[in-house]
């Protein structure tokens, strides 16, 4: 059956073709459409979107009582397959421990040591947090296994969750490879690689990343990390790249050389680094996770510098065990708006229509789009920045 929503006070449907007549310059990013209907299909598509005195009949209709809609959060940037607790090594931060990378080895071992059915239930659990805060689509990341079986082992139950899968086998190099990195480079490139794509790309994964950190033991050079994505790229993947996060280093411009979708964190940059991500507008993007630096108490990006220089950037949780064990992208966007320099509107545009981009994905509550939208307990999306941490939004079922 086909659904009427009525009663919405302000639609964000990130549709240019909805920016003529708009005088605010947040409304026109947005699409704002103000006293809105839509209707969504028995397909689950958006059918019609527009003046809730327009509106055309349906099979069934929902007042939504002058709330507030947006396109679902897309969250383009998760490592929820893990077991394990790792709230002592925040502790430890939160009195100066600085961040380095090594704690992934306790999830590692945590994460193989638990069951398929325990992992299962953790990221289903997971997801349905993330849900409830107004996430619709997540990409997720494996990573914690680090052997050829307990990484398709994670990719295989992300997948039973999301379509939007990483190859992480290059998260860090694990202590049984600790003398012998170029064993493990070469495990990641060849064994793990060959079979993350043996039943073609995307059956598991749809793309590989890397963690590429030269302040970082643990991590892997500019080196490492090229012959990992050329790997990937040569497989039928796309790439995405963490970069950037402990300090200065080669990963921003390795993944705009590259054509990577996404290059993750971008927390140190120089002028030629934001250069490289302004030139590759339109290919690669600026994806920032500003719950990593308020729970590592590192220096937050400058997401205002990135966006007037014309580069593409998005907003994810990283909802991981070590950095940001948070899986809200309001909070996100309250710290985005807050510490990053964005407005209110740039921040949620980022969160929805620039992560889909990262993913290959068009974000718009459009006639024919999916409609995976969220609903808030407000009037206004400005309510996600205003109400920090106030449980106001979560996905809307149709």
């Amino acid at each position: 059956m086909s659904l009427l929503l009525t009663g919405i006070a302000e639609l964000t449907t990130n549709d240019p073709e909805r920016r003529d007549g708009h005088t605010d310059p947040g409304d026109a990013l947005l699409g704002i459409v103000r006293d809105a209907a839509l209707v969504v299909s028995a397909a689950g598509e958006v059918e019609w979107v527009g003046p809730a005195a327009k509106a055309p009949a349906a099979d069934d209709r929902r007042d939504l009582g002058g709330r507030a809609v947006i396109p679902g959060f897309v969250d383009s940037h998760t490592h929820l397959v893990f077991a394990g607790d790792r709230s002592a090594e925040f502790a430890a931060r939160m009195t100066g421990t600085p961040y380095d990378g090594g704690g992934i080895a306790v999830s590692v071992a945590a994460t193989r040591a638990a069951s398929d059915d325990d992992l299962r239930a953790l990221v289903a659990s997971r997801v349905a947090e993330m849900r409830a805060q107004g996430t619709t689509t997540v990409e997720i990341k494996s990573g914690y296994g680090l052997t050829l079986d307990d990484e398709l082992r994670s990719l295989r139950v992300a997948r039973e969750l999301t379509p939007h899968t990483t190859f992480l086998g290059a998260h860090v190099v694990p202590g049984e490879y600790a003398t012998r990195r170029a064993a493990y480079v070469d495990l990641v490139t060849g064994p793990m690689l060959d079979a993350v794509v043996a039943d073609g790309p995307t059956a598991l994964a749809e793309s590989i990343d890397v963690f590429c950190e030269p302040h970082s033991a643990h991590a892997f050079d500019g080196d490492e990390a090229r012959t990992v994505l050329e790997a990937g790229r040569a497989a039928g993947l796309s790439l995405r790249v963490h970069g950037n996060q402990l300090g200065h280093g080669p990963g921003v411009r390795l993944a705009c050389e590259l054509g990577a979708r996404s290059v993750d964190h971008c927390t140190f940059l120089d002028d030629a680094d934001v250069e490289a991500l302004a030139a590759a507008r339109g290919t690669t993007v600026a994806t920032l996770l500003p719950g990593v630096e308020f729970s590592t108490r590192s220096p937050y990006p400058d997401a205002r510098a990135l966006i007037d220089a014309g580069v593409d950037v998005a907003l994810a949780s990283d909802c991981n065990p070590g950095t940001c064990y948070s899986s809200s992208i309001p909070f996100a966007i309250a710290l985005a708006v807050r510490e990053m320099g964005m407005t209110p509107a740039e921040a949620l545009h980022a969160a929805t229509a620039v992560s889909a981009r990262s993913l290959g994905l068009d974000r718009r509550v459009a006639p024919g789009q999916p409609a995976e939208l969220a609903v808030i307990d407000a009037p206004s999306h400005l309510h996600l920045a205003y109400r920090a941490g106030v449980p106001i939004v979560r996905a809307l079922d149709v």
